[in-house]
């Protein structure tokens, strides 16, 4: 049998991919970035509005650590038996759980309801919102795949008003044009939990600090600087959570292990700030939470009348 020989074509791509895991191995990483333990928390808020971000360890045990890459495995084979040819829903290899998914949100899974009672992420919350009343929007995240070789460009997850013909999702307008999103105190944070070890190389989120406030235009990835591209959430153990403001810039970055990299999210409200909310449980499942978890979600539920409808999408409704 003839050895089969790799074309001119697919050794330079091959020698580029293994040049590009060098550079990354060795420089990828935010320099001194601070991971905090579950008993040093009095910074938590302090980090998270200098930063825009923080990361805490042992937010989850090794058995939710389990259940969680487990529901992750099972939610990303539902939606990538709708794409064969891995175009992803937010660039090539890259998907949203969300997005992938009728309710835009996974709420309907018990891993993702399994993350409404975290102690760590209720009591940071709680503190960056000086209050317990902020409930949740969506519980989503995304996923990326060995093969996302390209970088995501930087953005925001939320953005001043637009009407209803560019976003059903958009809310804070001031009519004088004096103020923008970003000049309010943080009004949606991210949760975003670790069930597998973030690494140099299997597509770390890159976070710009200090950018939440920032009235300067995001760069494109053409004019972004090559320490922007360096500037990952790395490393992190399994069970970390990073609680973001969703403001500030970030953006995906290649995965080029051998392996799936999940972040699955909840994503909540300040008490004072509101948009449009898609429903994501049902009545039914609604009342198996805790009393907390459902004062939470208390505007994502069904009416008890309807029938929740869910299931895999490649492009949300």
């Amino acid at each position: 049998m003839n050895a089969i020989t790799p074309n001119a074509a697919t050794s330079s791509h091959l020698a580029d991919v293994d040049a590009q895991r060098a550079y990354l191995e060795s420089n990828n990483g935010i320099r001194g970035l601070e991971i905090l333990e579950r008993g040093d928390l009095a910074h938590a808020a302090e980090l998270f509005r200098r930063d825009g971000f923080v990361v805490i360890a042992n937010a989850l045990d090794s058995e939710e650590v389990e259940v969680l890459a487990r529901g992750c495995r099972e939610v990303a084979d539902e939606i990538l038996a709708l794409d064969t040819d891995r175009k992803g829903n937010r660039g090539s290899h890259r998907y949203s759980f969300g997005g992938s998914s009728l309710t835009r949100s996974q709420l309907h899974r018990p891993e993702w309801r399994m993350l409404l009672d975290n102690d760590i992420v209720n009591s940071v919350v709680t503190a960056i919102f000086q209050s317990p009343d902020f409930v949740l929007r969506a519980a989503s995240g995304d996923f990326c795949l060995p093969g996302a070789t390209g970088y995501q460009p930087l953005h925001s997850d939320v953005r001043d008003w637009k009407d209803s013909a560019a976003t059903p999702f958009s809310a804070f307008h001031d009519p004088r044009r004096q103020l923008t999103i970003r000049d309010l105190p943080c009004p949606y944070v991210c949760a975003n939990f670790l069930p597998q070890d973030v690494t140099r190389l299997n597509g770390p989120t890159r976070q710009i600090p200090g950018t939440q406030n920032s009235r300067h235009p995001i760069p494109s990835l053409e004019e972004e600087p090559e320490w922007m591209r360096l500037s990952t959430v790395c490393p992190a153990p399994a069970g970390a959570v990073m609680i973001r403001d969703v403001r500030a810039w970030h953006g995906g970055t290649p995965n080029l292990s051998d392996a799936m990299r999940a972040i699955p999210n909840l994503e909540f409200y300040a008490p004072w700030f509101r948009e449009p909310i898609v429903p994501g449980i049902s009545y039914a499942d609604y009342r198996t939470l805790s009393e907390t978890a459902q004062k939470r979600v208390r505007h994502c539920v069904l009416d008890s009348s309807e029938t929740l409808v869910t299931g895999p999408t490649l492009r949300a409704p």
